[in-house]
């Protein structure tokens, strides 16, 4: 088990996002051919990696580092860390990962 894996959640999806938001993550709110939104997704690129996480919903939260190198950062052929459930519980171990890898 990673030191990521063992951390309790600590930040609800709201405190999560105000988080990530101050890190400088940038957000965009895809949606349908009738404006509703399906996902909020939230980008930082920083070092040498791209963070991503891809908030479905609340229970169905998608977070991924990558190599700065991959070209689609939606579809990554390579992941240094990636984490899919809880929100609450995938956010806090998103922002517990050093900003260098």
């Amino acid at each position: 088990m990673s030191s990521a894996e063992a951390v309790a959640p600590v930040f609800d999806i709201d405190t999560g996002l105000q988080e990530l938001v101050a890190r400088g993550y940038q957000f965009v709110h895809p949606a349908d051919e009738r404006g509703e939104v399906l996902a909020v997704v939230g980008v930082r690129v920083h070092d040498d990696v791209v963070d991503v996480v891809r908030l479905n919903a609340e229970d169905d939260v998608v977070a991924t580092r990558m190599p700065g190198t991959e070209e689609n950062i939606f579809e990554p052929e390579r992941w240094l860390w990636r984490r899919r459930g809880e929100g609450a519980q995938v956010l806090t171990e998103m922002l517990s990962l050093p900003d260098a890898c």
